[in-house]
């Protein structure tokens, strides 16, 4: 039974093992590591490969080249000299080689010895002009030669090589040595992974963290930056300008649908209660119209906030650039400086103009005309009796810039930065009609044609400045765009 239950056991950790083991091996800093662990150890290898080619191989290169030279001169002396002033060349070499590392061997067609420091000729070298390394014993002790030998004329045969016992012990301590580096290449290789593993994993706990806590709806974290400068300090600041646009997007949308539920709730409250009273009061046919046709204006005004709010979604968006083309300004001013001169006149308000005869631009003609029509018609709004309310246009430095200002309450310094926020309305507007959409709208063209709008106290007053780029100029989506686009 025990083992058994050992069995299933067993059975039951593996799964949970198999699992750790890929979850290991899925981990960027194990692959990371892996991979730096790699490289150091190719590295190490290629270094230790070439330096032992360069050490040894050249040392056995410098021993091949001078048997070589060696041989040459000693053929020489005997195409010279004969074979008498072959035997004395030799015995010269001999004795002059301090280190008794050189090795010569002379004899007879016959094999009998003439001359050298070898009594007899090694076993195995029969060919002549091959390389041979063979075991010997010089003086009581063993060692490793490097032989040639030469056929010369008269069927003598010449032997020359030279003792590579020394290189062999060199070769043997190099080797060995190359293999201590490697290992200790190869621990501080896995030990550098490990250190640039847990320094990886440490880096970007932090990130993971905080993902998770805003996922869990903590907006306000953001990932700490170490003050390195290095690539996860840069990816921390694009993280938490990430998070500070959605943090803004969230709130635009919260304010946005916070707004429609107020603004809209009174007038659908309102018509609710005119056609309540209307049904249950009425008396006539003409009473009854009267509160339904109430009714519907006021179904009509909430219709009129979601066209705005939608028209300005589309335009953030920027789908509507499609209708761009060459427009000369100076006709629209002018048609639209004409329409709003009755409504003017009314109020006693003069309307001054200052524009040259052409302002060519690249854009909307209909949405051009809409956003100075929203700035003239909060402008005459807004103005007192006697009033003036002045249009100004001018184009310069690829920007055409149309200022329409009044006299009138203005908007305080405090809020003139919210003005273009969808439904603010600041308190001296709050007794007029309108959904605070206007100045959004304006704004959203603006931005679609590469501009902007800005607003200046103009003391009394207020002086809107529409700025719009001549050229085609697609600007960037700005956070309020994409809120647009989410919107729509």
């Amino acid at each position: 039974m025990s083992s058994g239950a050992s069995d299933t056991e067993e059975l039951r950790g593996l799964p949970q093992r198999h699992v750790r083991h890929n979850r290991l091996l899925r981990s960027a800093g194990v692959r990371f590591a892996i991979f730096y662990a790699l490289v150091f150890g190719i590295s190490a290898i290629v270094l230790a490969g070439s330096l032992y080619y360069s050490t040894i191989g050249l040392l056995g290169r410098q021993t091949h080249e001078a048997i070589r030279v060696d041989a040459r001169s000693l053929a020489a002396h005997f195409e010279a000299g004969g074979l008498t002033g072959l035997v004395l060349t030799l015995d010269s070499r001999i004795s002059e080689d301090i280190n008794d590392h050189a090795i010569y061997l002379l004899v007879d067609p016959l094999g009998n010895r003439i001359a050298g420091n070898m009594s007899r000729w090694p076993q195995g070298i029969n060919t002549a002009h091959v390389w041979y390394q063979v075991p010997l014993e010089r003086g009581g002790r063993k060692s490793t030669a490097l032989m040639r030998y030469y056929e010369l004329p008269g069927g003598f045969q010449l032997l020359v090589g030279r003792d590579v016992s020394t290189r062999a012990q060199l070769r043997r301590i190099l080797r060995d040595g190359l293999l201590w580096a490697l290992a200790a290449m190869a621990f501080l290789g896995v030990l550098g992974a490990i250190v640039i593993r847990g320094l990886f994993k440490r880096s970007l706990a932090d990130i993971s963290g905080i993902t998770r806590a805003i996922a869990r709806g903590d907006l306000t974290r953001r990932v700490r930056r170490s003050g390195n400068g290095d690539e996860f300090d840069e990816l921390a600041e694009t993280i938490n300008d990430m998070l500070d646009r959605i943090a803004k997007l969230m709130d635009g949308v919260r304010e946005v649908s916070n707004s429609i539920a107020h603004d809209l709730r009174t007038p659908i409250t309102r018509a609710r209660a005119r056609l309540e009273d209307a049904a249950a009061h009425a008396r006539t046919t003409e009473e009854l119209q009267s509160a339904v046709e109430r009714a519907t204006l006021d179904l009509d005004g909430i219709v009129n906030v979601f066209q705005a709010l939608l028209r300005i979604a589309e335009i953030e968006a920027g789908a509507r650039r499609s209708a761009f083309r060459d427009v000369d300004l100076a006709p629209v001013l002018d048609d639209l400086a004409e329409f709003f001169d009755a409504l003017a006149e009314e109020r006693g308000i003069l309307i001054v103009r200052d524009w040259p005869k052409s302002i060519p631009i690249f854009g909307d003609r209909d949405m051009l005309q809409q956003a100075v029509s929203n700035l003239l018609d909060n402008a005459i709004k807004f103005s007192r009796e006697t009033d003036r309310v002045v249009i100004a246009a001018h184009a310069g430095g690829g920007h055409v810039e149309i200022q329409i200002a009044d006299h009138g309450p203005g908007i305080p310094e405090a809020d003139l930065s919210r003005a273009t926020e969808r439904f603010y309305r600041a308190e001296a507007a709050r007794s007029t009609p309108g959904s605070g959409l206007g100045l959004a709208l304006v704004s959203a063209i603006a931005q679609l044609h590469g501009g902007s709008l800005l607003l200046e106290n103009n003391e009394p007053g207020l002086r809107a400045r529409l700025i719009l780029s001549q050229r085609d100029n697609a600007p960037p989506q700005s956070p309020r765009q994409e809120t647009a686009s989410s919107m729509a």
